[in-house]
C-alpha cells in the first residue's frame, strides 16, 4: 500500500460491502481531488465534510450551507451518497425515522480518518495561528474590561463553594512548606534536559518568597554554597514562556508554551497536591477529573442515547482563561494565591512578535494549566445552573449534579436544558464555546475521544501517521503496526488484511500474532497468538520479532544534583533504570531489533 488514497479505497470497499452500498465513484472522487488539492483533500477538505454531517445529525436535516465544496443531487451531496441516503432522505435532507448506524460510521470513518494525521502546516497557516494567539490575549484584555464586577464577585463565590475546602489543604500545605516539586521529561525554555534540571542555577525572586531555593533546589541547607552560583531573576528580568507550534492537523498547528525550568518545576509541586484532593474531594470527585476520561465518555454515551445530556468543546480553552479568574477563585487563601501568582509566568516570547505580557493564566505547557482550566468551567456551570434554579444551591443538590455535570479539560458534559444558559455565561466570561463540536440536539455526542450514536459507539480509527516506504522509517512503522491492529479491533478486518501484506514482507516475515501486551511488533488478534519456542528461562511462549529499542540522551548530574533526585523520588521501589544518572529525560533514538521475546 502505497499511499494514504489506496488506504481510503481499501477501507471505502469494506465498509460498502458492509453497507451494501457501491463506492467506486466515491473513490474516483478521492482520486481526481488528491490529484488537483493534494493532501489538503484528504486532511482538510474530508474532514470538513465529516463536520458537516455531524452537524446535520444534531440538527436533524441537511442545513442550505452544509457540506460546502461538494456538488449535490437533490438535497444531498453527492459524495457518499450511498451511504447518506440511508441516513437522510434525499428530498427533503431530514433524517430518516431510522438512520442506518453503520453507515453514520461509514461517513464518519471515510471522511475524519485523516484529520488529525502528524504533518506540517504550511508557512502561511502557522503565521495565521500565531496571529490568532495574540489576538487572543488582546480579546481576554477586552474581557476582563467588560466583565461587571458583580458578575466576577459571584464567580468567587460560586468557587469559594466548591472548591474551600481543596483549596485550604493546598494553601496550608503551601504555608507549611509540604509541597514537593518534581521535573518532568519534556523541554525547557532555558534549554535544561534530562538530569541537567536537577543542577538549575536560576530562580526568581516571585519564587523565592514562596518556594526558597534552599528548600527546593537543593539537596540540603549543608549545600548552601550553591547559592554562590544560582541567579535570583527580579520579575522584570524573569525568562519568558517560549511559544512553539507543533503538529495537530494539517489546517492548524498547536501552540504550546514552554515553561523556564524553575517554574515548570513548581508548578507540579501545587498541581500534585491540587489533583490529588479534587479527586478527592466529596463535593465536586464527581464532575471533576484529571487522570480518567471514562466518566465523560459514559455520560456521553448516556446523552446520545437519552438526549438529557449535552456536550460542550471550548475553542482555544486554555488560551482564553483569564489570570483574573484564577485570583478571584483564590482570593480568600493568600498562600495558594501566592504559590500560584509565583509559580505562573507572565510574559511570553512569540516568533515574529517577541517579548508580550499576558493576560490569560497560561497556555498549554504550564502545570497548573489543565486544573484551573477545569476549575473556571465547572465553576461557570454550577453558576448557569444556579440562575436556573433561581434560588441558591444547598450542598446536597451541588453533589446532586454528579452524573449530570463533568468536566475533563475542555470536555463538558451538562444537563440539555441547561445548555442555552451555559453557553452563554461561558462567552460572558470570554470563553469560546465550539459550536461544530458540540451538540445538545439530535442524537450524537462525542466527549474525550469518544462518539455516540443512540447508544452506539461509532468512534473512529485514526490515522495518526504516513506509511512506512521501508523499515528504516521507525516511527512510521511502529505507528503502522498500531494501525492495523485498531483497523482489526475495530472490526475492519479486510482494511487490517491489507495492511497485513505490505507489513509481512516489510518486517521481512516477522510478523506474528501477538496479544496487545507482547513487547514484539505483531497483529492482533481474537483467535490467539503464535508460539515458536518456550523461553529456556520463564517458559513463556515466545516469538522472534521486532522489537522497539529506545536510547537515552546521555545526561550526567552532578553529586548535589543526584542527591536531590533521590530526595525528590517517590514512592518505595528503587530506581528501576542504574543508568538514570548518567541517562535521563526523552530517547534521542527510536530502533527496531530483531530478538526473541514472548508473544503474550
Amino acid at each position: 500500500m502505497k499511499s494514504l488514497k489506496e488506504l481510503w479505497y481499501g477501507v471505502s470497499i469494506e465498509l460498502g460491502t458492509l453497507c451494501h452500498v457501491s463506492t467506486i465513484r466515491d473513490f474516483k472522487t478521492v482520486s481526481d481531488r488528491s490529484e488537483h488539492e493534494g493532501m489538503s483533500f484528504l486532511t482538510i477538505s474530508l474532514p470538513d465534510f465529516g463536520k458537516s454531517f455531524e452537524k446535520s445529525l444534531a440538527d436533524g436535516k441537511v442545513g442550505h450551507d452544509a457540506f460546502p465544496g461538494f456538488s449535490r443531487w437533490r438535497g444531498l451531496p453527492r459524495f457518499l451518497g450511498g451511504f447518506l441516503d440511508r441516513v437522510f432522505d434525499r428530498d427533503t435532507g431530514c433524517l430518516l425515522d431510522f438512520p442506518c448506524e453503520d453507515s453514520i460510521y461509514a461517513v464518519r470513518q471515510l471522511t475524519l480518518m485523516f484529520g488529525k494525521i502528524s504533518l506540517p502546516c504550511s508557512k502561511a497557516r502557522e503565521e495565521s495561528a500565531l496571529r490568532k494567539y495574540v489576538e487572543c490575549e488582546k480579546e481576554v484584555r477586552q474581557s476582563d474590561r467588560n466583565l461587571p464586577a458583580e458578575l466576577l464577585q459571584e464567580f468567587g463565590k460560586m468557587a469559594l463553594r466548591l472548591f474551600g475546602d481543596v483549596f485550604a489543604d493546598v494553601d496550608l500545605a503551601v504555608y507549611e512548606g509540604a509541597l514537593t516539586p518534581k521535573h518532568g521529561p519534556g523541554s525547557t525554555a532555558d534549554g535544561l534536559t534530562g538530569n541537567r534540571k536537577f543542577d538549575q542555577r536560576e530562580w526568581t525572586e516571585r519564587l523565592e518568597r514562596v518556594f526558597p531555593y534552599g528548600d527546593n533546589a537543593m539537596p540540603s541547607w549543608r549545600f548552601n554554597y550553591l547559592l554562590d552560583s544560582t541567579q535570583f531573576l527580579e520579575p522584570g528580568d524573569e525568562r519568558p514562556v517560549k511559544v512553539i507550534l507543533v503538529p495537530k492537523t494539517l489546517k492548524t498547528p498547536r501552540i504550546i508554551a514552554i515553561e523556564p525550568t524553575c517554574m515548570q518545576y513548581m508548578q507540579q509541586a501545587v498541581m500534585e497536591r491540587l489533583v490529588q484532593n479534587l479527586e478527592r474531594d466529596p463535593l465536586v470527585r464527581g464532575m471533576i477529573g484529571f487522570t480518567d476520561q471514562g466518566p465523560n465518555q459514559v455520560l456521553a454515551r448516556e446523552g446520545s442515547m437519552t438526549g438529557r445530556l449535552a456536550t460542550i468543546d471550548l475553542s482555544e480553552a486554555s488560551d482564553r482563561v483569564s489570570n483574573q479568574h484564577v485570583r478571584q477563585m483564590l482570593k480568600h487563601f493568600p498562600h495558594l494565591l501566592e504559590a500560584v501568582d509565583a509559580t505562573r509566568s507572565r510574559k511570553a516570547d512569540v516568533p515574529g512578535y517577541g517579548v508580550i505580557r499576558l493576560a490569560k493564566f497560561a497556555s498549554m505547557g504550564s502545570a497548573l494549566c489543565f486544573p484551573f482550566e477545569a476549575m473556571v468551567f465547572l465553576t461557570i456551570i454550577c453558576m448557569a445552573i444556579e440562575r436556573e434554579h433561581r434560588h441558591r444551591l444547598t450542598r446536597k443538590e451541588i453533589i446532586s449534579l454528579s452524573g449530570r455535570v463533568r468536566v475533563y479539560g475542555d470536555d463538558l458534559i451538562i444537563p440539555t436544558d441547561s445548555m442555552y444558559s451555559v453557553t452563554q455565561l461561558l462567552e460572558a466570561f470570554g470563553l469560546k464555546v465550539n459550536l461544530s463540536k458540540s451538540f445538545g440536539t439530535g442524537k450524537f455526542r462525542e466527549s474525550c475521544g469518544k462518539e455516540f450514536y443512540n447508544g452506539r459507539d461509532v468512534s473512529i480509527v485514526r490515522v495518526r501517521n504516513g506509511l512506512p516506504a521501508t523499515r528504516r522509517d521507525v516511527d512510521k512503522v511502529i505507528a503502522a503496526v498500531s494501525l492495523r491492529n485498531r483497523f482489526y479491533e475495530a472490526g475492519l478486518w479486510s482494511t487490517a488484511r491489507l495492511l497485513d501484506a505490505e507489513l509481512g514482507p516489510l518486517l521481512g516475515g516477522r510478523y506474528s500474532y501477538t496479544t496487545a501486551d507482547s513487547p514484539v511488533l505483531g497483529k492482533t488478534s481474537f483467535l490467539g497468538y503464535d508460539v515458536e519456542r518456550t523461553s529456556p528461562d520463564t517458559h513463556q511462549p515466545q516469538v522472534k520479532g521486532w522489537i522497539v529499542s529506545s536510547r537515552l540522551r546521555r545526561s550526567n548530574v552532578s553529586g548535589e544534583g543526584a542527591l536531590l533526585k533521590c530526595f525528590l523520588k517517590r514512592g518505595d521501589e528503587p530506581f528501576a533504570d542504574r543508568d538514570h544518572l548518567s541517562r535521563f529525560g526523552r530517547p534521542e533514538s527510536v530502533r527496531i531489533k530483531l530478538r526473541w521475546a514472548r508473544s503474550v
